[in-house]
């Protein structure tokens, strides 16, 4: 394994990086206070090509492989998680899934448009009620003819009250031998009559993001917008959460970065007794620390990022690096308000909105409590990566560029 950037990786690095430090960097505390999403932050990127960076061409794409995404992610959020969220629910749990699993027809409707950023889509699997237990979920769908009807509600939607369209996976067998065989997945638009949906506020972290919920009354739904087969729901939904936990580990990275740099930054300038508390054994500890858990959670993601350009399945490398670089980045957060001392509280310094947002990721896409099980079952000879139907495709630069 080569985990050296390519000039390509470097660009798309550089680019993302500017776009996120001099564009929305200037404004996101104020978007933060105000907790409203900063209005030109998905057209942008979508106009950069952010949210098309892994796809082929063909496809509205930039051609570029999925590390590209991981490093995306990384530097989007650096500046703020608002930016990464966006690019694990358009791009991780809705475009990868329609590109693993869409038939040619659904790419060309769906597929290209999102990765343009023509439209914004979503993914609605959470329910009220429900979280970590997927085949649980109560949103149903039952067959009339060319059509399906869909009612229930799904919520903690990132990006519901902002997206064109949705994957929302439901139930559609409640006699199923397993609920999990019962489940299957669909591509809402969300213009559709009967689609409700609505804005959550007041959460602890994420504020410049738009997370909320979607309600389904008697909802229509084209046969033809089934992703999948009927029944392959909830391995439609794991791929996602596979995406989607790589983009969260790559984004936690870019906090622990982001907590070293400031960390440094401030150690360096701020005096006590006579000399600057970088020459102080116990914050060279905690900054010491940061550096160590950053390189760590990188070869994680760069780890994951290589396998899916290889067609290797990697839920089990994904689980490792969401649960390792999500505490760290906690852990790095609340380390850097310590070294910030009281500034390191109050808004003034960026460290306290990493702690907010970092304590997120520790909960959605699966919860650190849920990477334990999964891990303990890969350990244990209890999981094994078994083949799909539809794999992802593997990255292969003549076809992605042509």
């Amino acid at each position: 394994m080569d985990f050296s950037l390519s000039p390509e990786h470097q660009m798309a690095q550089k680019m993302v990086r500017d776009f996120a430090q001099k564009e929305i960097g200037p404004v996101i505390k104020e978007y933060d206070r105000r907790q409203e999403p900063i209005p030109f932050a998905l057209k942008r990127m979508g106009e950069l090509g952010i949210l098309g960076l892994c796809f082929p061409v063909r496809y509205g794409g930039q051609g570029m492989d999925y590390l590209a995404l991981g490093l995306a992610c990384e530097e989007l959020e650096a500046v703020d998680t608002s930016l990464r969220v966006a690019m694990s629910v358009h791009t991780g749990l809705c475009s990868m899934n329609l590109f693993q699993w869409g038939t040619e027809e659904q790419k060309q409707k769906f597929l290209i448009p999102l990765a343009k950023g023509e439209k914004i889509g979503c993914g609605a699997f959470t329910e009220p009620g429900m979280g970590s237990d997927v085949a649980a979920m109560r949103t149903s769908a039952k067959r009339d003819g060319d059509f399906y009807i869909l009612n229930g509600e799904k919520m903690w939607i990132s990006l519901a009250s902002k997206a064109d369209l949705v994957l929302v996976t439901v139930k559609t067998n409640p006699s199923a031998r397993k609920p999990s065989d019962g489940l299957s997945t669909f591509i809402v638009d969300l213009n559709t009559p009967g689609v409700t949906r609505g804005d959550i506020h007041g959460k602890l972290g994420v504020r410049a993001g738009a997370t909320g919920w979607i309600n389904f009354q008697d909802v229509k739904v084209p046969a033809a917008n089934r992703l999948g087969e009927e029944g392959e729901g909830f391995k439609i939904t794991m791929s996602g959460f596979d995406h989607g936990r790589y983009t969260v580990a790559s984004g936690a990275t870019g906090i622990i970065r982001a907590c070293l740099e400031a960390s440094v930054k401030y150690a360096k300038t701020r005096q006590t007794f006579g000399k600057p508390i970088a020459e102080y054994q116990l914050i060279q500890e905690k900054i010491a620390k940061m550096a160590q858990e950053y390189e760590i959670a990188r070869l994680l993601y760069y780890q994951v990022g290589w396998m899916k350009n290889q067609g290797k399945r990697c839920t089990r490398e994904t689980s490792y690096a969401k649960k390792f670089a999500t505490e760290a980045s906690f852990s790095a957060a609340n380390e850097a308000i310590q070294i910030h001392g009281a500034y390191g509280y109050s808004d003034e310094y960026d460290v306290e909105r990493y702690l907010r947002n970092a304590r997120g990721a520790m909960i959605y896409e699966g919860s650190s409590e849920i990477q334990t099980l999964i891990q303990a079952g890969y350990a244990l000879g209890e999981r094994s990566d078994k083949p799909l139907r539809c794999e992802l495709p593997a990255y292969d630069e003549k076809v992605w560029q042509s």
